[in-house]
């Protein structure tokens, strides 16, 4: 599905149709993420980009993509034994 919307030219007359056009898929995907409307996956494929790429957009959004606190973190990493 497509959906167009208006820009103000002046915004888009310095940049690819391209680059906004992948902006705006990143963007929407990290808003339905942080809604929790959408997987880590999900978003990465709404995004138009694989799971660890997705990651790195979620880390200079700031954006956390494991949602634990420091005590699950250490105490789920206590149930694992080295091999």
């Amino acid at each position: 599905m497509q959906i167009a919307i208006d820009l103000p030219n002046d915004f888009v007359a310095s940049r690819a149709v391209s680059e906004i056009r992948q902006e705006m898929r990143a963007s929407y995907a990290l808003w339905l993420y942080q809604q929790e409307r959408v997987t880590p996956v999900k978003a990465a494929e709404l995004a138009g980009v694989d799971l660890y790429e997705f990651m790195g957009i979620c880390k200079v959004n700031r954006i956390p993509v494991i949602d634990m606190s420091r005590e699950e973190l250490l105490e789920e990493l206590a149930g694992f034994v080295p091999a």
